[in-house]
């Protein structure tokens, strides 16, 4: 197998972003012959020149480290592990975020939407789900749409898969990893139709998850919040899905199953 060199990478990455070498060129302030050369291998990229690069192509961390490595150079980016001490400040900072988003559902997930945290709330979700997809790493998207998961109570599940769909062949796109695209090939394994023809309409900005409760119909829009400027590949790969209610009955019911504490 051949060995995939710096320069095979950054005309991936540059293909990927659906730019020419010279839009490339002209963004990162270089000649159209020095990218050439890169790509092609005639010429070894500085570290400052491959990082100049990924920020102009917006790589994601994880790869920036893989295209240093492949030039010969040391990562730049750590990847400690959210459960070490070094990263208490970052888990004390989800789960503040996670705590004041109640009496709402959210939760934290991974590059790979597996969950790191949840907060009290997102036990409604949980109702009625199998324990085996509950044991070990528990991926979101596995939850949601599976059969023995949330799917069943998903009222409007051809939409809702839709969406999750979308949403995660825009990740799949913008990082090329290998286990969300596993991922996604096992999720439309699951029953549940495709997304209608039409939906959601042109001016509908969100698409709602409509959940069946105890009788009655709950209505959530999604916000998914990542962190600014991040240092490190665990917590550029974090993401917090935070659900609101759509409706005011939704938010009464809420309100009721998990009232905020008072000092």
């Amino acid at each position: 197998m051949a060995t995939i060199t710096a320069g095979d990478l950054l005309r991936h990455w540059r293909v990927t972003r659906r730019l020419s070498q010279l839009e490339l060129a002209g963004r990162a302030e270089t000649s159209t012959r020095h990218l050439s050369f890169i790509e092609t291998g005639r010429a070894t990229p500085s570290r400052q020149m491959i990082l100049h690069l990924s920020d102009e192509l917006e790589i994601p961390l994880r790869e920036r480290n893989r295209m240093l490595l492949a030039a010969g150079y040391a990562p730049v980016y750590t990847e400690p592990a959210l459960d070490t001490p070094a990263m208490e400040p970052v888990r004390n900072a989800v789960r503040q975020i996670l705590t004041g988003h109640e009496p709402h559902p959210a939760l934290a997930v991974d590059a790979a939407w597996n969950m790191v945290d949840a907060n009290a709330a997102i036990a409604l979700f949980l109702e009625g789900v199998s324990p085996t997809l509950l044991s070990g790493q528990v991926n979101a998207l596995r939850l949601s749409l599976h059969p023995d998961g949330l799917a069943p109570r998903i009222l409007n599940l051809p939409e809702w898969r839709g969406h999750l769909f979308e949403r995660l062949e825009h990740q799949i796109a913008a990082t090329g990893a290998p286990d969300l695209k596993s991922l996604l090939e096992e999720l439309r394994t699951y029953p549940g139709g495709e997304q209608p023809p039409g939906l959601p309409t042109p001016d509908q900005a969100v698409v709602p998850l409509r959940l069946h409760h105890e009788g009655r119909t709950l209505s959530f829009i999604s916000v998914t919040t990542v962190f600014g400027t991040p240092m490190n590949v665990t917590v550029a790969e974090l993401a917090i899905e935070a659900f609101f209610p759509a409706d005011p009955t939704t938010a009464t019911i809420l309100r009721t199953r998990t009232p905020l504490p008072t000092d």
